[in-house]
């Protein structure tokens, strides 16, 4: 049975502090959500968690909402594998206010699928184990798997460290075209009430920022992307990205009635250990809610999304946004997985990212 990865009584915690964290707020609300009728009565679906932090000190215009990946949750954001401070803390402490959500269905965002509809299958342990924690040891899945050594001990099953991630660990919804709808009309409803933020989202909350944007255009600054799910018009457990980006419609123009008036071609990969991806056949329909403010793809050494997150890039420019790619180990952070924010280096990592914010003058 799992336990915690180091002591948790009070006077402990006290003594290990990196220093006081000076709150002017912290607490949270919903986002979003909508009346359905089910055997139960009326309920609310699709409601969406929300956590705040507000420093004492805030330095900085734009708040920074972090949108969580996959089977994951808001902590993913708030505490690493080994138990050290997460990116809110780290964020926190920089001066940013910062916004954290379960997107629904996940973690403290309540389901059930009389709600919210069927939930996928648990992910395999194996799936986390190989692809997260120590690919090295797989080097067949993907080039840059040897270069992964940033998860703290080895890994497996039985190791607190894993356990402590597989804990936190659960299923999605099933179709993800009715998550995404259900996403974007969460995110817009938190735009609403925070006014305009920067989002950073990971892997499968990727989508959110995009939807969100599209829904909101002026309300957001700028999107971080950390390696969101893709590449372009994939195929997932649960649904396809029919939309390039996303399961669910974007505003296109000329507009895009269904996914096939999306005529493509295959781009082949310009890079060693990369992919060829698909990319719209020229004229490409423009995404007009992407342009008007920086979007940066954030890429770890050692992922395996090293090898396609370029699609995601060359969608973005095709379709009229300003996105940059950045390469962590272009930045001297070296050896990174795909859950960079829960590695022994995520203080680094996140260094990398405040400052492409600064570059931006958003800070």
């Amino acid at each position: 049975m799992t336990g915690p990865i180091k002591s948790v009584r009070p006077a402990d915690l006290q003594r290990g502090s990196v220093g006081t964290l000076a709150l002017a707020a912290q607490g949270f609300f919903w986002a979003g959500g909508e009346r359905r009728d089910t055997p139960a009565g009326p309920t609310l679906r699709a409601q969406m968690y929300v956590e705040y932090w507000i420093p004492q000190d805030l330095r900085h215009g734009w708040p920074i909402v972090m949108i969580h990946g996959g089977g994951g949750q808001g902590l993913d954001f708030l505490g690493t594998a080994d138990g050290r401070e997460g990116w809110v803390h780290w964020f926190v402490r920089q001066g940013y206010a910062v916004y954290v959500v379960d997107r629904p269905g996940h973690g403290r965002s309540p389901f059930h699928p009389d709600a919210l509809g069927p939930m996928s299958p648990l992910l395999p342990t194996a799936f986390l184990e190989e692809w997260f924690c120590h690919p090295a040891d797989f080097p067949d899945r993907y080039p840059q798997a040897r270069l992964h050594n940033k998860w703290p001990g080895p890994g497996t099953l039985g190791d607190r460290h894993f356990d402590h991630f597989l804990a936190s660990a659960g299923p999605a919804q099933a179709d993800m075209a009715q998550a995404h709808r259900d996403t974007q009309k969460a995110a817009a409803a938190l735009l609403d009430a925070i006014g305009p933020a920067i989002l950073l989202t990971h892997s499968a909350g990727g989508p959110t920022g995009w939807l969100a944007a599209d829904a909101r255009p002026e309300l957001v600054k700028a999107i971080i992307a950390v390696e969101p799910v893709g590449p372009p018009f994939t195929e997932r457990a649960g649904g396809k990205l029919s939309w390039g980006l996303t399961a669910s419609p974007l505003t296109f123009s000329p507009p895009a009635q269904r996914p096939e008036d999306l005529q493509l071609q295959e781009r082949p990969p310009v890079r060693d250990g990369t992919i060829a991806c698909l990319v719209q056949q020229e004229p490409a329909r423009q995404l007009p809610s992407l342009r008007g403010f920086p979007i940066v793809i954030v890429t770890a050494e050692a992922s395996w999304m090293a090898t396609d997150n370029h699609g995601t890039v060359d969608f973005l420019r095709q379709a009229g946004a300003s996105v940059e790619h950045l390469r962590l180990e272009e930045h001297g952070v070296h050896g990174n997985g795909h859950a960079m924010m829960l590695e022994t280096n995520s203080d680094a990592v996140a260094t990398v990212i405040a400052t492409w914010i600064a570059g931006k003058g958003l800070a």
